[in-house]
């Protein structure tokens, strides 16, 4: 081929003359590696920041949340909120176990710091006050668990199961102190049918 024939080529194929054009393969593999680097950057800073320091997943392994978590649920959790703010009332936690076995547990958080908390015939009362939880089981049993009262000191919380007549929780133990906690739950993510926040 001539050094016309060859001039006129490359104008149309888009190659100044004396470049070479990548091909399309070398192109595809170049993209492939790219995409993995970035696949494998992501998987470093979620396993290696986002799960330690801000959400992690938690499995369901008990009855004691029912009827708001069942066996088998999976919830994100928080781990983040409270660096900036402490649990309330009404939160859900999960937290390490405070009777020496290295479990994680679940449950939501009745007494803050100064409450007084009393159970007395099932009901829940929180300085005084009978307190309405929508949440629990109407048909419940009759909770015989210890009563109380019991004071909530700084740095702890008071925490009970809402299946309250199957939960081991702060009336056995006392009360979790906070640094005891790992995040809050905020939303159930399996299985699909019952997504939602909590």
């Amino acid at each position: 081929m001539g050094e016309k024939e060859s001039y006129e080529r490359d104008l149309k194929t888009g190659v100044a003359p004396g470049e070479r054009k990548e091909s399309p393969t070398a192109k595809k593999g170049g993209g492939f590696l790219e995409f993995m680097v970035i696949l494998l950057v992501a998987f470093a800073l979620v396993f290696g920041f986002v799960r330690p320091f801000v959400l992690e997943a938690f499995y369901i392994p008990s009855e004691s949340m029912v009827p708001t978590l069942l066996v088998g649920d999976r919830v994100f959790v928080n781990k983040f909120v409270y660096r900036f703010s402490e649990p309330q009332r009404g939160d859900i936690v999960v937290f390490q176990s405070v009777e020496g076995e290295e479990e994680d547990l679940i449950k939501r958080v009745i007494g803050v710091p100064g409450d007084r908390v009393v159970v007395r015939h099932g009901m829940l009362y929180v300085n005084g006050e009978p307190q309405e939880e929508s949440y629990i089981r109407d048909d419940r049993p009759l909770d015989r668990g210890p009563n109380g009262p019991t004071r909530v000191r700084k740095g702890e919380v008071f925490v009970m199961g809402d299946n309250r007549a199957n939960s081991r929780d702060s009336r056995y133990f006392g009360p979790v102190p906070t640094e005891n906690i790992e995040g809050e739950a905020f939303v159930i993510f399996w299985p699909p049918w019952r997504i939602g926040l909590l």
